[in-house]
């Protein structure tokens, strides 16, 4: 057997041997009526009376975190740039995005409910997280063109702007993209949190809904739901790293 297809098998029986756990769990009331057994959760999700409930909160959840993150993924790599270009600005938006993660986002969203309203704060609670990843990553990356190449251009005399755009993106990418694999879960998360705080709609809304009303089954569906909707853009982003470390590595 291959060290790949071992790995994957020892993936798969990990999974497997959670999944039986979580199940058995709830079968026995181990832990009491708060954990239900996995296949009531997943009944609960298959049922079409469920659906347009559970489907116009992951729907609202995601549009949330695909905008925040969009305008995260932005800001941290015009920041990381300002950062390369403007050396001397460089400690000021380190600390300044080292002060934006030290902030937690559950003591931030109460602020921003107030300051911008509730529809637009888990926009700016993905926003404001994945910042920080993306600027830390493109701005590690812009300085990862090895001294050989760095030489070369030099020796050529490449304008300063040329350098940047053949030599010094092409060279962060890995970089940028190792950020975006982790920034992927972080926009559900934050889009979930800044929910929480009063949002129309979203598994954020769920979630405080359920736990008010005991409703158990919904609770873990939200949450199972959240999990895989997470798992699934991390997939996405981390076979979109590989391909870029591919080419550009």
């Amino acid at each position: 057997m291959t060290l790949r297809a071992r790995s994957v098998l020892y993936g798969v029986a990990g999974v497997a041997l959670l999944l039986l756990a979580a199940q058995l769990i709830g079968q026995f009331g181990l832990v009491g009526k708060t954990w239900p057994p996995l296949t009531e959760v997943v009944a609960f999700l298959l049922d079409p009376k469920n659906a347009t409930l559970l489907g116009n909160a992951l729907a609202a959840t995601v549009s949330e975190a695909a905008a925040g993150g969009a305008i995260g993924i932005a800001a941290g790599i015009v920041l990381a740039l300002l950062a390369h270009l403007v050396p001397v600005l460089a400690p000021g938006l380190d600390r300044f995005a080292a002060l934006i993660d030290s902030v937690p986002q559950i003591a931030l969203a109460p602020f921003l409910v107030i300051i911008i309203g509730r529809e637009g704060t888990p926009v700016v609670v993905v926003a404001l997280a994945v910042t920080f990843i993306v600027f830390i990553s493109t701005n590690s990356g812009l300085t990862a063109a090895t001294r050989q190449h760095q030489d070369l251009f030099t020796v050529l005399g490449s304008p300063r702007w040329d350098r940047l755009a053949r030599l010094e993106l092409p060279a962060a990418l890995p970089k940028l993209f190792d950020g975006l694999a982790l920034a992927a879960p972080a926009m559900i998360l934050g889009a979930t949190i800044g929910e929480w705080f009063g949002a129309k709609r979203g598994l954020g809304v769920l979630f405080v809904s359920a736990m008010e009303n005991y409703r158990i089954p919904l609770l873990w569906a939200a949450a199972v739901l959240s999990v895989l909707c997470s798992l699934i853009i991390y997939g996405a982003a981390l076979l979109a790293q590989r391909a870029v470390a591919r080419r550009f590595a």
